[in-house]
């Protein structure tokens, strides 16, 4: 194969829990009668709440055919290359195991929001029932992994941090700027699960940091790295694994094209694009994207992203730090779920199983 297929999950493959029928029949075509992958395939997606291999068990019971966790990109996964933070203590956020999350990343001296509570206890003081009864100073660095569950907590902390140059408990100091370094995973303002409407991601939990940082401090809150699509960084490192897993198989034949697939205009086709118009002519391999109706994007409440005059008066979902251009919200193709994206890359690539 001189291809290989980039597959978001959330909105793509399943909604929430909920397979989407059409995943299991997609996976059927991609795999031969001992379950090997005909082209290269890597998932990637902007979830960052567990270890790629949990990940992995999981797409593999859901599409009834073997998945590696050398095949999954979590939104976290190119922090294995940010080395240079990886002996420093980091405050990291988010959902899950997230000291085995950091460990497995690479990171030495881990510490998550509760630990830090803990050991700051007159810090969190939102909740009066949660007030305990009175230390982490050092070093910091924070890693943004996902949205928290206890957002107030987790907002007040970091800012605490990032405000006292990573001694909490200190009086704030206004000269503490630059701040501390923050390096965050998945910017999804939305996205899909079981609802009927899309739910808050972590984009959002970003936007109100952001947010109360400026008004606080009345300057940008500024990020070291952004990962997760669309960021750059993210496609580059996903190139990199399709590439393993050709070297992998003994494939001779150069990867030419990736067709990235995925439900969400601001994420999946934004990144897809941005990585074609930026980074693709010293890169490899060209990046397709390819739009399924199953998840974030529905034809019947948003218009034709085709159209440039609609796409120029839509509502910019992405990062701050992204500039919105309507053509990279324009996908290569439209097609109703992800069965139709495989028959339709087949075609394309004129390849017969």
């Amino acid at each position: 194969p001189s291809f290989g297929f980039l597959f978001d999950i959330d909105g793509v493959l399943v909604r929430g829990r909920t397979p989407i029928p059409a995943a299991r029949t997609a996976f059927q075509k991609l795999v031969n009668s001992q379950g090997q992958f005909l082209v290269p395939v890597v998932f990637v997606t902007n979830a960052g709440n567990c270890l790629r291999q949990k990940k992995a068990d999981q797409l593999s019971h859901l599409l009834g055919v073997p998945i590696s966790q050398d095949q999954v990109m979590m939104s976290h996964s190119p922090l294995r290359m940010f080395k240079r933070y990886h002996e420093k203590c980091v405050l990291v956020s988010g959902q899950g195991p997230l000291l085995d999350i950091a460990q497995d990343l690479g990171f030495c001296q881990p510490i998550t929001i509760d630990t830090l509570r803990e050991k700051r206890p007159l810090l969190d003081a939102v909740d009066h029932d949660r007030r305990p009864n009175v230390l982490v100073s050092g070093d910091f660095s924070v890693v943004l992994f996902g949205e928290p569950v206890r957002w107030e907590t987790s907002l007040q902390l970091i800012i605490d941090v990032l405000l006292t140059s990573g001694y909490p408990g200190n009086p704030y100091g206004q000269e503490n700027y630059p701040h501390i370094p923050v390096l965050a995973c998945n910017m999804d303002l939305m996205w899909v699960a079981e609802a009927q409407s899309p739910r808050f991601g972590h984009g959002t939990f970003m936007v109100c940091l952001e947010n109360i940082y400026k008004k606080i401090t009345g300057k940008d809150l500024k990020y070291e790295a952004l990962m997760g699509k669309p960021s750059r960084l993210t496609y580059q490192y996903a190139e990199h694994l399709i590439r393993a897993q050709a070297l992998q198989r003994s494939w001779e034949q150069p990867i030419q094209t990736l067709y990235a697939v995925g439900d969400n205009l601001m994420t999946d086709v934004y990144g897809a694009n941005l990585w074609e118009n930026e980074l693709a002519p010293a890169a490899a391999a060209c990046c397709r994207s390819v739009l399924v109706c199953t998840g974030v994007y529905s034809p019947r409440s948003q218009a034709a992203p085709a159209c440039r005059d609609s796409a120029a008066q839509a509502v910019f979902h992405g990062h701050r730090d992204f500039t919105f251009d309507p053509g990279l919200v324009e996908p290569d193709h439209i097609v109703p779920d992800v069965d139709a994206a495989v028959d339709l890359v087949f075609q394309l690539e004129n390849f017969a199983p």
